[in-house]
């Protein structure tokens, strides 16, 4: 959410976290430590002084939301199981029966967690289950950049 405020906000001047936290109701602190992360990883830098705040390292359109993801640290995973330990998450260290199911699962989420592009989102080039046959709503006469491209599909649904 951060990030695509950023993206949607910036128009190439710094926007302050202060901003970002009143818009989506984030707490102040929380986006300190994940704008540390997300610089640390080369997705935004900060600007200091009068005028500061944070702008994307790349363009929204270079940005990924799988790449936000694993640069705040936050594992999307379906499983109990730890990754890459070959045990499973039973109490003899086994796996359970739906645990390929669940794994591709986790799978599926990031390969479309990596199609899908900040610009994708501010732009609203996701069309999700709920919108199909909907037309994609606007606050204006002027449809959004890239309304007329084909959306992103995906039979995952993630709320």
């Amino acid at each position: 959410m951060a990030l695509v405020d950023l993206a949607s906000h910036s128009n190439g001047r710094p926007v302050a976290l202060a901003d970002i936290s009143q818009r989506q109701e984030i707490s102040l602190s929380y986006l300190e430590q994940l704008f540390a992360k997300l610089r640390r990883n080369g997705l935004v830098k900060s600007v200091r002084g009068p005028g500061g705040g944070y702008l994307l390292s790349r363009s929204a359109e270079d940005t990924r939301i799988s790449d936000a993801i694993m640069a705040v640290d936050e594992p999307i995973r379906a499983t109990r199981c730890k990754p890459n330990t070959g045990t499973g998450c039973q109490s003899d260290k086994s796996r359970c029966l739906t645990h390929d199911l669940w794994e591709e699962l986790t799978h599926q989420i990031h390969l479309f967690l990596s199609s899908v592009s900040l610009a994708d989102v501010v732009n609203r080039r996701i069309l999700g289950k709920s919108q199909l046959g909907q037309p994609l709503e606007t606050d204006g006469a002027t449809p959004p950049a890239g309304a007329g491209e084909e959306p992103v599909r995906t039979n995952v649904a993630a709320e």
